[in-house]
């Protein structure tokens, strides 16, 4: 018996999970509300038949009245023409309608009631779908921003394993990867461009100062050059064997002491 009442007691939480999963909030919204429109429309049924049936009971009793009335002016009618027995039996018919006519005025009074109790719970249901219907539009609402900050958490969170934002970021770290070589390609053709330039600008310096270098030989060539002849050659005298033996002996002397 224990292990029926657990597995009956599973069998319903399981059921009761489900359900309450499979439980959209905005359609069971919509479902109430529908449901008590719904029941409206059968309280007002009934609350039409109760006041039709309460019309028709208080019309029978008007009738019985009527007929009583009617009998008691016969039972009269017949004591007046000496027929006494004929104005019993108006009396007794009398009396059956005045009974009819008493038991449909109770009834008429507790279906009045009947009535009245009915036309007050029609009033607060409309009150109540009224209300009803002003909180749904709210919590529908509510519910769908509910639910879209319900998605909104989970696709943050499962972000870090989502392949569409992995390949996302992927193709970033390439754009990236281009653009730091293209700016290193541009870098390297700017500084080979810089060092051809500061090569021709080397380039003239060393043109400049080869120029300047063969000017300057140039010019001390000239200087050193033997003037042209302008007039006479000077004469140079003989010069002295015995100076020139005396230096040579000078000379020699030097280079033995070295």
């Amino acid at each position: 018996m224990g292990f029926f009442d657990r597995l009956s007691r599973l069998l319903r939480a399981n059921v009761n999970d489900l359900i309450s999963k499979a439980e959209d909030p905005v359609k069971i919204l919509d479902q109430s509300v529908e449901d008590m429109q719904n029941d409206l429309v059968k309280l007002r049924q009934a609350v039409a038949s109760a006041i039709a049936s309460q019309k028709r009971i208080a019309n029978q009793a008007e009738q019985a009245d009527a007929q009583a009335k009617t009998w008691y002016e016969r039972a009269e009618l017949a004591l007046k023409k000496g027929e006494e027995d004929l104005a019993r039996e108006a009396l007794s018919r009398r009396k059956t309608y005045q009974d009819s006519a008493t038991a449909l005025n109770n009834q008429l009074q507790s279906q009045a009631g009947q009535v009245d109790t009915l036309k007050r719970s029609l009033v607060a249901l409309e009150a109540k779908i009224a209300e009803a219907k002003t909180k749904k539009d709210m919590l529908k609402a509510r519910a769908q921003a509910a639910q879209a900050q319900v998605q909104l958490q989970s696709a943050v969170g499962n972000l870090s394993t989502n392949t569409s934002m992995a390949a996302f970021e992927r193709m970033e770290e390439k754009v990236e990867a281009l653009e730091a070589k293209s700016q290193a390609a541009a870098e390297l053709a700017g500084a080979d461009l810089e060092s051809q330039f500061a090569a021709l600008e080397g380039g003239n310096d060393v043109d400049d100062e080869l120029a300047a270098l063969k000017n300057r030989l140039e010019g001390g060539a000239a200087a050193v050059s033997l003037p042209a002849a302008s007039g006479p050659a000077p004469q140079l005298e003989p010069v002295q064997v015995a100076e020139v033996d005396a230096e040579l002996e000078e000379l020699k002397r030097s280079i033995d002491k070295l």
